[in-house]
């Protein structure tokens, strides 16, 4: 059995690697961009600018952190379920959109979504949704007269679509675009701690939930297009957890439609494989409807006129026609990790650990199959989803199609992670979330981010 102090020890040595690592990423990102290096990131890490200042949401974010920080952890604990999801999504809300008013009304939320990079940029070139499904794979690529704008082309068209029906039922704009960003990526909120409970495990559901509130990443869900896709991903795999054939249709058409979000999405199958084996029963069930699902929403897309096999070839040709062929890959292979423990939060590191280590090491030693099975349901979710989710950072990040920007990009895992939150002792819960709001607070209002 591991000491109390011992186990301590190792989260402080974890915390130290973390800062050191954070650091050390921080200042060679300023060399590198003082010697001419071209990190095109002024504050690398992170895709932004030291520009400190405070802001409209400046009291709202305070208040929001020293409440949850204060009681939110027994709010967890002791709210009815229902009212718990309900509470947290408006805290969750009002959180991120707090962020984001940090940087005022116009440049935080309004004008976020309307730069030429930006997918609002290329809804007016979209008179025929069928026309630029059909066409889309030949405007990828750039120095055309008619390529898409960064954002639209490093994208499977389902992002751009997303801002194409907004407009289309009246809600165009970069104000309407912005706040769907902030309404949706809240949701994160309700549909990982739902997800926890489908799966059995109602206390670690309960215990992640504040953390879920105060994630650091809202700065930029608040708002980026990032937020809308975690929530799709999130949204999904709560629906095959729910199960059932209709949860498992509807979890699979999402995430189905996740594929043609971003071509990283790839990597979910990971977290929906391993939310399908978690599932106490009727797995194989799940897993077949959930894949029909999926090939029917592949099969929409292709029969639209869009291959996404064809998309991603061209994209990765995209990604080196600009700024990803000057970022230096020896750079950003790691210095990307620091960039998610500022989205994650310093609790990520920590809690990973707490979660590898919940895995017993003195396991008996049947058959291989017979061995896995019986280690993913003793360990259960709350050590096996961060793991796949970790499993699929890794894979982006060695991929060289993740240099810079993720800590916006790799939000749909980063949520994930958070779910080894769980295995904190409950007497240390306030002080990590107090670091998780010092976090975000600290990068909203040093940094000038972009999205």
């Amino acid at each position: 059995m591991t000491r109390p102090g011992r186990t301590r020890s190792a989260d402080q040595i974890v915390l130290a690697v973390e800062v050191a690592v954070l650091a050390v990423a921080v200042a060679v990102g300023a060399l590198l961009n003082h010697q001419g290096v071209r990190l095109h990131a002024d504050a690398a890490p992170l895709y932004a600018s030291w520009q400190p200042h405070l802001g409209l949401g400046t009291p709202a974010a305070l208040l929001v952190a020293a409440l949850f920080v204060w009681r939110g952890v027994r709010w967890a604990t002791d709210t009815p379920w229902p009212r718990l999801l309900a509470v947290g999504y408006l805290a969750s809300l009002l959180w991120t959109l707090s962020l984001a008013l940090v940087d005022g009304w116009s440049a935080g939320l309004t004008e976020r979504l309307t730069v030429q990079a930006e997918y609002l940029h290329e809804v007016p070139r979209v008179t025929d949704v069928g026309v630029m499904l059909s066409g889309f794979a030949d405007r990828i690529l750039d120095f055309q007269p008619d390529s898409w704008s960064t954002h639209a082309a490093a994208h499977p068209p389902g992002a751009l679509l997303i801002f194409v029906w907004l407009e289309r039922i009246g809600l165009g704009g970069g104000t309407a675009a912005g706040l769907a960003c902030v309404l949706l990526g809240a949701t994160v909120s309700v549909s990982v701690p739902v997800t926890l409970r489908a799966l059995g495990v109602e206390d670690a559901a309960r215990a992640v939930w504040p953390f879920l509130v105060l994630l650091p990443g809202a700065v930029w869900v608040g708002a980026s297009a990032d937020g809308i896709f975690a929530a799709v991903v999130a949204a999904g795999l709560a629906l095959l957890a729910v199960g059932g054939r209709p949860g498992a249709a509807l979890g699979g058409l999402l995430l189905g439609f996740a594929l043609y979000l971003s071509y990283g999405f790839v990597l979910v199958g990971l977290l929906a494989l391993t939310v399908v084996l978690l599932r106490a029963r009727d797995r194989l069930n799940v897993l077949l409807v959930a894949a029909t699902a999926v090939a029917a929403i592949v099969a929409v897309f292709t029969l639209a006129g869009f291959w996404w096999l064809d998309g991603y070839h061209l994209v990765a040709r995209r990604y080196y026609q600009g700024w990803a062929a000057e970022r230096p890959y020896g750079y950003w292979v790691w210095a990307n990790l620091a960039a998610l423990l500022l989205s994650a939060g310093p609790v990520v590191g920590p809690a990973l650990r707490r979660a590898v280590a919940a895995v017993s090491p003195h396991a008996p030693r049947p058959p291989l199959a017979t061995a896995l099975r019986q280690r993913i349901v003793s360990a259960g979710p709350t050590v096996w989803l961060p793991i796949a989710a970790t499993a699929a950072v890794l894979a982006a990040d060695l991929s060289g199609l993740s240099k810079a920007e993720v800590e916006r990009i790799w939000l749909p895992f980063a949520v994930w992670l958070l779910v080894a939150t769980a295995h904190l002792p409950h007497a240390h819960r306030r002080w990590w979330l107090a670091a998780q709001a010092a976090t975000a607070l600290a990068v909203n209002h040093l940094l000038w981010t972009v999205s």
